[in-house]
């Protein structure tokens, strides 16, 4: 028995255009990805603070942080990996409707499930960012232990190891922090933001 039949769509009087009218900003969602210790986290709290400091209005949805809390009952199985990013795409599709803009960090290793978060939004309101920091750097930084217990064997399907990182095709914007300091990177983005009229 579908479940959904008893549950219809309700039209909200407010609409995401007035939302963000009030903020001065259109919302949007921009999507960190890329392995672990690639820079995510730290680029995206260092572009928040930026985005902040010009008065705009964001949300970080930070991988750990998101775990420990709406998907602390995933675990880190292919399947439970898919429903990790199903579940954080909807809740960044909520908060754009809030109009906010939304900073992900998050290794989404498959492309699929990237894309399908990229339909969630009206073109041009998904970008993607993908750190293209290579594996023997993020290896070399391993700021929370992850690869060495890897490593060892103690983290099965760690991305990376012994699980795929699918690299974006054709991402909006693409930086390799090995050469490049997360503020430069912040600023760059904080550009493009401008240039498309998103801030």
């Amino acid at each position: 028995m579908n479940h959904l039949l008893n549950v219809r769509q309700y039209t909200e009087e407010v609409s995401r255009r007035e939302r963000a009218g009030l903020k001065g900003q259109r919302p949007c969602v921009l999507w960190f990805t890329g392995l672990s210790g690639s820079g995510k986290s730290t680029i995206a709290n260092c572009l928040e603070r930026q985005l902040l400091t010009q008065g705009r209005h964001t949300v970080l949805l930070d991988g750990d942080n998101v775990r420990h809390g709406l998907n602390k009952d995933l675990g880190f199985t292919e399947a439970d990996r898919v429903e990790n990013i199903r579940r954080v795409g909807e809740v960044a599709r909520l908060m754009a409707d809030a109009g906010l803009i939304v900073l992900t960090a998050f290794i989404s290793p498959f492309r699929t499930e990237r894309e399908l978060v990229r339909r969630l939004f009206p073109s041009g309101e998904f970008i993607e960012i993908h750190l293209a920091t290579p594996l023997t750097e993020c290896e070399r930084r391993d700021p929370k232990g992850l690869y060495r217990k890897a490593r060892r064997g103690e983290i099965p399907n760690f991305t990376g190891i012994d699980s795929p990182y699918q690299t974006p095709e054709s991402p909006e914007l693409r930086f390799d922090t090995s050469d490049s300091s997360a503020e430069t990177c912040a600023e760059i983005i904080r550009a493009y933001l401008a240039e498309m009229k998103l801030i």
